[in-house]
């Protein structure tokens, strides 16, 4: 009986044709067993992130889509609030060309009313001359008829019912 003992470095047929068998068999199990659910972890894997790459594609995109919208709403917004400032000094320019305007009118219509009671008040200083030199006229007249009819009866007579007829008036 014989010994023969095992060497890595000497293999016998038997051993290399069981190792080649095991070995096979193993391969087939592990191929089945693990290669197959690791070969699909690996697949999910990379779908998962090809998924993530396209995901984060479309983003950058929504993005870049947002920022494009954003700037034009930005811009629409520049150009209201330049609208309605200019609409603002429009109307701005607008109510003091009425106020100008109004109140040219009152100033007219108050040098109107002015020239009006100048007017009135030279008729009525006018008048009142009148009145005054009219009565100034009379006094002056009445003292030179006073003086001629100094001596006269009939003409004293005449001179009172005339100074009676104006004392009544």
């Amino acid at each position: 009986m014989m010994f023969t003992l095992f060497s890595v470095f000497q293999p016998s047929p038997g051993l290399a044709i069981w190792s080649l068998v095991i070995f096979l068999l193993f391969w087939f199990l592990v191929g089945k067993f693990a290669f197959k659910p690791i070969s699909k972890a690996l697949e999910q894997r990379k779908n998962d992130i090809q998924h993530a790459l396209d995901s984060a594609k479309l983003a950058r995109e929504e993005v870049r889509d947002m920022k494009s919208a954003n700037d034009k709403l930005l811009a629409e917004a520049r150009e209201e609030r330049t609208k309605i400032l200019q609409e603002a000094k429009d109307l701005k320019n607008q109510i003091v060309a009425e106020a100008r305007e109004k109140a040219k009118e009152e100033a007219s219509k108050i040098i109107n009313n002015a020239k009006q009671e100048i007017d009135n008040q030279v008729k009525a200083s006018v008048a009142q001359a009148k009145s005054q030199l009219g009565g100034m006229a009379v006094e002056i007249a009445e003292k030179l008829i006073k003086k001629e009819l100094k001596g006269n009866s009939e003409h004293d007579a005449y001179v009172k019912s005339l100074v009676d007829d104006l004392n009544l008036n």
